[in-house]
């Protein structure tokens, strides 16, 4: 049985992403900067991966099979900077580190980034090959541990993937599709949201985490990948599709203080390179999604 690490297994991604490995065989064992989940994994570790000490204790006692590197400020709009660079670059760069001092070398390395690095994107739909454009912190973090990590990629078998927008039943209300739909089944009378023009690729968190075990047992060293549906949804037909859910319109609002400065206006994938090596994952509707995380 294959061991998988999944680092940030607490998070909403690291939950399905070790039901989808463990269906598939693998022995899962999850480290996270809070306290052990003994329901998601089989051996857990607390350890923040900004100790390196604590980190390299671990990964030489561990030897996974595969890791996946999920450990990260996700929200763009944390109120610590400092914070989202030292945890999404310097956290990564000392569980490669790590990883190399442990003097064994896993099959596969999988580093989430985001698509948040391509920003304003003039292509669409935005391959590989467009040029980054990053518009805000989080996603500047995110190219600055792309590029870092290509440090180590001759010494470790690295593939990066960037997925682009994906929610689920778990996910933070912080979270935009979360928020609205918790409105909805609160039968909340007000609704206030930012720029309701943005459109978005959104996938179900269960399709994206099936592409990451897919890429993990494919020979992808040294590449990477979009993850997206191809699809672009506005906020608005997202609006309409939680009255058709719902059967409830509350009344909405633009609050300027949601409105973000460079905000990220359209912002839709092609998974054309990711199809060409893992098949092409089946799509779940969106509307399928919002239907689930209402009920």
């Amino acid at each position: 049985m294959p061991t998988a690490l999944i680092t940030g297994i607490n998070g909403f991604t690291g939950y399905y992403l070790a039901e989808e490995l463990r269906m598939a065989g693998y022995s899962i064992i999850g480290l996270s900067s809070t306290k052990p989940v003994q329901s998601n994994s089989s051996i857990d570790y607390e350890c923040n991966v900004l100790d390196r000490e604590k980190l390299a204790d671990i990964l030489t006692q561990v030897k996974p099979d595969v890791v996946i590197h999920l450990a990260a400020i996700a929200f763009v709009a944390h109120n610590d900077v400092d914070a989202i660079y030292r945890t999404n670059i310097l956290g990564t760069r000392n569980l490669l580190e790590a990883i190399l001092k442990s003097h064994h070398i896993p099959h596969s390395i999988l580093l989430a980034s985001s698509a948040n690095i391509y920003g304003n994107a003039l292509i669409e739909p935005v391959d590989e090959n467009v040029l980054a454009a990053p518009a805000n912190d989080y996603a500047v973090s995110k190219l600055g541990m792309e590029y870092m990590a290509r440090l180590w990629g001759d010494k470790l078998p690295i593939t990066v993937v960037r997925p682009f927008n994906y929610t689920g039943v778990g996910q933070s209300v912080n979270f935009l599709i979360p928020k609205i739909v918790d409105h909805f089944k609160q039968r909340a009378p007000l609704l206030e949201l930012g720029n309701l023009n943005i459109v978005r690729d959104f996938s179900d968190v269960r399709s994206v985490v099936k592409c990451y075990r897919l890429l993990l047992e494919s020979k992808t060293q040294g590449e990477v990948f979009n993850v997206c549906s191809g699809q672009g949804y506005s906020l608005l037909e997202v609006l309409q599709m939680m009255r058709e859910i719902s059967g409830y319109s509350p009344e909405i609002k633009v609050n300027p203080a949601f409105v973000r400065e460079n905000e990220v206006h359209r912002l839709i994938g092609s998974s054309a390179k990711l199809d060409s090596v893992i098949g092409k994952v089946p799509v779940i509707p969106l509307k399928n999604t919002l239907q689930w995380m209402f009920n």
